[in-house]
């Protein structure tokens, strides 16, 4: 008999597959995302789960769940467990205290946050209906993985109702120095849930610094010690570990996919269609944290400064939707329509155009043979907690030269100093001087930062993230969950019942 090892369950706000019901009929489309792309690989053919919303409102039958998500389970090799929210949940957990509180808070634009004591209510009530579907699947050997700033309550409430259970926590975004952070009402109440986690962990040494200072100055008699990514914390009785390690991607699996007959095609194609000597390249989600008006105004200064330019860079500009109902999010798109159309109208010629742009996603292929065409990736986030898009560009390059250009606000930033061209993203002739620089570097310098940064990813890649995470956590590596067969769903489903998928708490 197989010692039972324990499984993976991953926790996140949305599920890496959407439900929509087109016409009576329902169907799944894949998600997106530095997330999924990680996670992914990852759960592959460990007999673990996937817990999250599966993006609709509506009804579905329990047949209907069965004939999508089974067939999308054993192609993905885990299980998709669904947590059924409501308009309601939606509107004040996601939209409400997430994204319009907690999102711009820890990106420190705390003058964009909308408080409204409603949104706690509604985030708390919804983390609750997450741990009602974890604490029904899991057990006291698995690995539960909680991701992000929409789920931070649930470790308190997994402890509380099985002190157990083996529950960890990764942050995706920055976390936010202490002054920032003493702006948010919920303060206590926030930092107390992130202290409830066997581990919780950081993408940079800068968000972990940020925490630590935030639990000196609420715990004062906290004991912090330790040195490398894991540090121990200790308050009270209660002891914990807090930890900085960055997120990255598939490197072998993306360099590989690059280098691919099709995607080498596709990549002189678009060479062929896109006037101008090189290509700068710029893969962004609508997102004022992304720095896109900032990055076109930048583009704009440059054609301005330096005429010789023109007709010689072009920059391919793609906008992936995000938020769209959000009224704040459609300023932003018109504010980046009004930009490309001010700079196409002035700069563009009969064989010419200096931006072009598509609101909207690409496939695998297309997405990695525009990296691959582009002689320059522009990532200008103003606050970011990673950023894999600049990591995507690297893995695309092959042996082939590229330029980078960096945010200094951006988590990569401090992983990929040595071989990308940091710029401040507020500073439009920094980010002028800065696409001047790139379009005029030797092949000798490009090929040696590009070197210096593939290097990099290749060593830290998503199984190094993975692994040290896992080890710090629970002491095992990724090796020691096995591949086994896809755990039993349905019965599970049958027995949650309207109790835990519908409003009643």
């Amino acid at each position: 008999m197989k010692e039972d090892k324990g499984r993976f369950l991953v926790v996140s706000n949305r599920m890496p597959v959407s439900l929509t019901c087109n016409d009576n009929s329902w169907i799944a489309k894949s998600s997106s995302g530095g997330l999924v792309n990680a996670l992914n690989p990852v759960l592959k053919n460990r007999g673990g789960f996937w817990i999250g919303w599966p993006g609709t409102f509506s009804d579905i039958k329990f047949s209907d769940m069965k004939e999508i998500l089974g067939p999308l389970s054993k192609k993905s090799g885990y299980r998709f467990l669904p947590v059924v929210l409501t308009e309601k949940d939606i509107d004040e957990f996601y939209y409400g205290f997430s994204n319009s509180v907690l999102w711009p808070l820890f990106h420190d634009f705390q003058s964009r946050c909308n408080i409204v004591p409603t949104y706690w209510d509604g985030y708390m009530r919804t983390n609750e209906k997450f741990a009602k579907v974890v604490l029904k699947h899991a057990s006291d050997k698995d690995f539960i993985w909680v991701n992000d700033y929409q789920l931070i309550p649930l470790g308190s409430m997994l402890l509380e109702k099985n002190p157990n259970l083996n529950s960890s926590f990764f942050l995706h975004i920055p976390f936010p120095n202490v002054d920032i952070f003493m702006k948010l009402p919920w303060r206590k109440e926030i930092l107390h849930q992130l202290t409830c986690y066997s581990l919780t962990c950081f993408q940079t040494r800068r968000d972990r610094k940020n925490f630590i200072e935030c639990i000196k100055t609420f715990y004062p008699q906290a004991v912090v010690y330790g040195r490398g990514h894991v540090l121990k914390v200790e308050i009270d009785d209660r002891t914990f570990l807090v930890g900085s390690m960055p997120i990255s991607i598939d490197y072998k699996y993306y360099s590989s996919l690059s280098s691919s007959p099709k995607v080498e095609q596709r990549a002189k194609q678009i060479r062929e269609e896109i006037y101008g000597d090189k290509i700068m390249v710029g893969v962004d989600r609508l997102d004022y944290s992304k720095g896109i008006p900032e990055k076109l105004k930048g583009f704009r200064k440059c054609l301005e400064q330096h005429p010789e330019l023109r007709e010689k860079i072009t920059l391919y500009q793609l906008v992936i939707p995000s938020r769209d109902s959000i009224s704040e999010y459609q300023e932003l798109r018109n504010e980046i329509e009004l930009l490309i159309s001010e700079i196409n109208g002035k700069y563009s010629t009969t064989r010419w155009t200096p931006v072009i742009w598509r609101h909207g996603s690409l496939s695998e292929t297309e997405l990695y043979a525009v990296y691959r065409s582009a002689d320059i990736a522009a990532v200008t986030s103003l606050k970011d907690g990673m950023n894999l898009v600049c990591k995507e560009y690297c893995a695309s390059k092959g042996k082939e030269s590229g330029v980078l250009i960096l945010s200094e606000f951006a988590g990569a930033a401090i992983q990929l100093s040595r071989g990308a061209i940091l710029v401040n993203p507020y500073n439009i002739n920094d980010i002028s001087e800065t696409i001047y620089s790139a379009f005029m570097m030797g092949e000798q310098e490009k090929k040696a930062r590009m070197r210096s940064m593939r290097e990099s990813i290749r060593r830290q890649d998503v199984f190094w993230w993975v692994n040290n995470f896992l080890r710090a956590a629970t002491g095992k590596k990724l090796e020691d969950f096995p591949e086994q067969d896809l755990p039993s769903l349905w019965p599970g489903l049958l027995k949650l019942s309207k109790k835990y998928y519908t409003d009643e708490v």
